[in-house]
């Protein structure tokens, strides 16, 4: 069963204060709004979103207000509609906001050398799934994250193509909502086989929920770049200018280690990172002939 999230759906909203700055420097009488889709559930990522905002708010001298979505699609749409200033999209999702939205890339996350983050996405079962290789999830449930997930989709979809198999007809899809959902669904056998994302498998170590042996990896890919935090295109040249220096050089040590666990990267930092980066992604698209307007 394919479950379809609707775009217009509200968002989790929480404001952050900072000092006051100059109405003509910061928008929508003085706050500015940070776009967050939700690869784990709101609960778990509002009070972590909520401390990096501050961070912003205290450099940036205006509120921040953070929105974590109710699907990939619904913060494109919020960046689409002049309804975010920032936003943290998945790889694929920011292809999208890139063409449809105005989106532009200025920082991910760090590594401890200091470079651009990277993930891998994979493809797992359970043991005793009666699943053994890629091949064997022809006819079988397979949870997918959302359609506009890069590793939650876009990739296992890439491999089942490599593998001969049709991601929409060979298998039965379902579209969990979130990394975290699929994750969960797989645990507790609600399927036989799924995307699982190594962020995915970091978060469920901190929180306690892994176990070696649980899962048999089918499949894994390359390393992907992380997600990008980008700014939307037409912003006043000012405030653009100063959100993507804020951003290409926010440090994120000061945060609670348990904020630490849910965000990527080792380095605990954003640092710059350029459109050009999800150039690899675009090209992904192309091969598997994703139309990004029906996602």
């Amino acid at each position: 069963m394919r479950v379809r999230t609707c775009l217009a759906a509200p968002f989790t909203l929480l404001a952050l204060a900072g000092p006051a700055f100059a109405a003509d420097d910061c928008p929508n009488g003085g706050t500015v709004r940070f776009g967050v889709e939700p690869y784990e559930a709101a609960s778990r990522l509002l009070p972590v979103y909520q401390d990096v905002a501050k961070l912003i708010a205290d450099k940036l001298g205006c509120k921040v207000e953070v929105q974590v979505t109710t699907s990939y699609n619904a913060e494109i749409e919020a960046m689409r509609a002049g309804k975010l200033e920032i936003g943290e999209f998945g790889p694929l999702g920011y292809v999208l906001a890139h063409q449809v939205a105005k989106a532009e890339a200025v920082a991910s996350f760090s590594q401890a050398d200091g470079k651009p983050m990277t993930y891998t996405a994979s493809i797992v079962t359970w043991p005793g799934s009666g699943v053994a290789s890629l091949k064997d999830t022809v006819g079988h449930s397979f949870a997918f994250s959302d359609p506009a997930s890069t590793s939650g989709h876009l990739f296992p979809a890439y491999a089942l193509q490599k593998a001969g198999i049709d991601a929409d007809k060979g298998i039965k899809p379902v579209y969990a909502g979130s990394h975290t959902a699929t994750f969960e669904a797989l645990r507790n056998h609600k399927v036989e086989v799924g995307e699982l994302n190594s962020d995915q498998i970091t978060s469920a170590k901190h929180q306690g929920f892994w176990q070696d042996g649980m899962f048999t990896t089918l499949w894994q890919s390359d390393p992907i770049p992380q997600d990008p935090i980008a700014v939307r295109g037409d912003l006043p040249a000012g405030l653009k200018a100063k959100l993507t220096q804020i951003l290409q050089n926010l440090d994120l040590k000061a945060l609670p280690k348990a904020d630490l666990d849910v965000l990527a990267g080792d380095g605990k930092s954003f640092v710059p990172i350029t459109d050009a980066a999800y150039d690899p992604i675009r090209d992904m698209v192309k091969i598997l002939k994703v139309d990004l307007a029906k996602l």
